[in-house]
């Protein structure tokens, strides 16, 4: 279920973390059909936009127009930038992409005084208004469900001035450190199993998960100082390799099935770690060693 539509253009008042924007703040009705001053009806460039919308999300964000290489920004753990309308005179949002939590608000600021700017949801959930050629000028949304939100600049659509706003939600343990490192690992749930009295912990690589055989399970584990933990490859998913980021040990990737890696984990602390080569999908694993 997407958020009930909403719109809240910002005009005049100071708004924290805007550099004093100015103006009115008021709420109107959005509508697919809104007629422009000259009478003709946005629903073409709306039409337009819609017809991509079973363009996959990593074609939606490689298309977009940005200063700076496009990439997908993870804000859940921290305040999202204010996304700037027109960023160093050029017809583009940043940050273009971007991962929230659920109930976060997102500020565009309009950046140009001379070009008119707008933000539309391609789905219809968010509507700026009419494009405004307005530098003080600004729009807020709250996102309270999770989905992906592709959006866009009516006027300069087709050029690549387009965004995309992820809202997703994290699992959450005792252990921040470990919440933020697994936030994308799709086996982990919140859940670092105990084995606090265990001498000895196994770990296999390249189980099942992230979308194939790159997981480690399980994901994250709880041991006393003195476990020896044993890494144990699947055989499955290619090359996979053990890279701590809190330490200096670890093994070279490796594809054939075994038992490539053991260590006895003697200090405390939170030990996190990866598959060298697929780290970015999800490939990370953690150990809490208390």
């Amino acid at each position: 279920m997407k958020p009930t539509r909403r719109r809240t253009v910002l005009r005049g008042i100071a708004v924290t973390g805007l550099g004093g924007l100015a103006g009115y703040t008021g709420s109107v009705t959005a509508s697919d059909s809104d007629s422009k001053p000259d009478g003709t009806s946005t629903d073409t460039t709306t039409n337009q936009t819609t017809e991509k919308a079973d363009e996959s999300l990593d074609a939606w964000r490689r298309a977009a127009n940005d200063s700076y290489p496009v990439q997908l920004r993870d804000y859940r753990f921290d305040d999202p930038s204010t996304v700037r309308v027109g960023h160093l005179g050029t017809n583009s949002f940043w940050p273009a992409a971007m991962k929230i939590l659920p109930g976060t608000t997102i500020t565009w600021a309009w950046d140009r005084e001379e070009t008119a700017y707008n933000v539309v949801a391609t789905d219809g959930t968010f509507d700026s208004g009419e494009p405004v050629v307005n530098r003080d000028s600004a729009f807020q949304y709250t996102f309270e469900e999770e989905g992906n939100y592709r959006y866009v600049s009516e006027p300069h659509a087709e050029i690549g001035m387009k965004g995309l706003v992820v809202v997703e939600s994290i699992a959450r343990s005792e252990y921040p450190k470990v919440d933020r490192w697994l936030a994308d690992t799709s086996n982990y749930d919140g859940s670092v199993l105990d084995h606090t009295a265990s001498s000895s912990v196994d770990v296999t690589v390249g189980a099942r998960g992230n979308a194939s055989d790159l997981a480690f399970d399980p994901a994250a584990i709880k041991i006393s100082p003195g476990t020896t933990v044993n890494w144990t490859w699947s055989g499955n998913g290619g090359p996979h390799s053990i890279r701590f980021k809190d330490a200096d040990f670890g093994v070279d990737p490796k594809s054939d099935p075994g038992k490539h890696f053991v260590h006895t984990f003697t200090e405390t602390g939170i030990y996190r770690y990866e598959c060298g080569p697929h780290s970015s999908l999800g490939g990370r694993g953690a150990i809490v060693v208390e």
